[in-house]
């Protein structure tokens, strides 16, 4: 508990500060076209850093935790250059063909719109590169289950940029913004290196990384396909009144970062815990461990979401409603925040059970699941947004995020781990 009370307490310092870093530009520019193109470009590098650097993070964890420190310094600088190749190469591909793709990702901006948002992907494509390779050294701390000063470095990092945010944006722009954002990503994997140990020649055929390899296919296959979400997203709010990108995004950050809270303290410290008890084939204690956890889980979510509905629009009103942001803008956030209810319930306990899947070496499972309700789901989002609008778009996200929680925890419990 009191690894969880720290944990918890760093996390909502480095969120706080990230998610005042998005307030700020939001509030100084108001919503529009700049900071619709600015959350627009973050699109493609976050959609590629789930697909592969999260899919890392459950690999990496469970198959480096219980390792020699030799060998774990050894698999995770072979890790670290194979990652950083990798994204190297992607980001540079990328940058290339921004012209022709980043269009096609929001075809209802103007095309000022769509210059300034190619040019503002270009630059955060720059920081998806260190994002990808932090990944690598969150698992060296992870497997160690040292959290704390995994947590504590991005709070360095993003206090310096935010300071740096205030005095250039208002020199510079929204260019600004994003550069600064880079630089806060570089000075991140400053600051976690000390995970790697002393550096040393990279096996890129050693065992960990075959094994890895053979546990990540499925992942990289289905996330490249259900993790397009945010893409879908973009592309149709681009077609909505200006700022309605802006907002909606706004209000999954927000869900985001409560999500990433509840992750650091709880989910996080737990993977290596049931991965050291499903290899010692403890299930009693497996299961003990992940149902404390899932109801822990399941009570803040619920607790949240009371508060947002009696509280809500007074606290958004008190931290968003500045500087050019309207009290329209604050009750539409609010209603966003409303319909996205089920989201934030569902992908918090999600990160139990698909975490517990991950655990046992098992990504098959909630891959598959995963790729067949999004095939379903995506043509009834469309539908939603085309009769109901940003109102028909978030609903159906929550029914969407429920419905994978209630598989994944039916599809666990037939599991014979449990």
């Amino acid at each position: 508990m009191k690894q969880a009370f720290q944990l918890s307490i760093l996390s909502a310092a480095n969120i706080g500060i990230t998610f005042l870093f998005q307030w700020y530009a939001l509030i100084q520019l108001g919503p529009g076209v700049e900071t619709d193109a600015l959350f627009a470009g973050m699109t493609i590098p976050q959609l590629v850093l789930a697909v592969i650097s999260g899919s890392l993070m459950h690999v990496l964890v469970p198959l480096l935790a219980g390792e020699s420190e030799d060998r774990l310094r050894h698999d995770a600088w072979g890790f670290f250059t194979l990652i950083g190749g990798l994204f190297g190469v992607l980001a540079a591909l990328l940058y290339a063909a921004a012209p022709w793709w980043v269009p096609l990702t929001v075809p209802g901006f103007d095309e000022v719109g769509q210059m300034l948002t190619i040019e503002l992907t270009r630059i955060q494509l720059i920081g998806m590169v260190f994002t990808a390779v932090n990944g690598v050294q969150w698992a060296a701390y992870h497997a160690r289950q040292r959290f704390l000063w995994a947590e504590f470095t991005p709070i360095l990092a993003s206090v310096f940029a935010l300071l740096l945010l205030v005095w250039a944006l208002p020199r510079f722009g929204v260019i600004a913004a994003a550069w600064i954002g880079v630089l806060r990503m570089s000075v991140q994997t400053l600051l976690l290196a000390p995970s790697m140990g002393i550096p040393v020649r990279p096996d890129l055929r050693s065992a960990a990384i075959q094994q890895a390899w053979q546990h990540i296919k499925p992942l990289l296959l289905g996330t490249a396909y259900y993790k397009t979400d945010p893409l879908v997203d973009r592309f149709l709010l681009s077609t909505a009144s200006s700022g309605n990108l802006s907002l909606y995004y706004l209000a999954q950050q927000i869900y985001s970062a409560v999500g990433q809270v509840l992750n650091k303290a709880l989910v996080a410290p737990l993977v290596p815990v049931l991965s050291m008890l499903y290899k010692a084939a403890n299930k009693a204690g497996f299961r003990r461990a992940y149902r404390r956890k899932l109801l822990q889980v399941g009570a803040i979510s619920l607790a949240g979401l009371l508060i947002l509905g009696l509280l809500g629009q007074v606290l958004i009103a008190l931290f968003v409603g500045h500087g050019n942001v309207s009290a329209s803008n604050v009750a539409e956030l609010w209603w966003i925040m409303i319909w996205l209810g089920g989201m934030f319930f569902g992908g918090a306990a999600g990160q139990i059970t698909s975490s517990s899947f991950y655990a046992v070496g098992d990504t098959i499972t909630p891959t598959r699941m995963s790729m067949f309700t999004y095939t379903a789901y995506i043509p009834v989002k469309i539908a939603s947004f085309y009769f109901w609008g940003v109102a028909g778009l978030a609903i159906t996200t929550s029914v969407y995020y429920m419905v994978n929680l209630s598989l994944q925890i039916y599809l666990l419990e037939k599991k014979s781990i449990l």
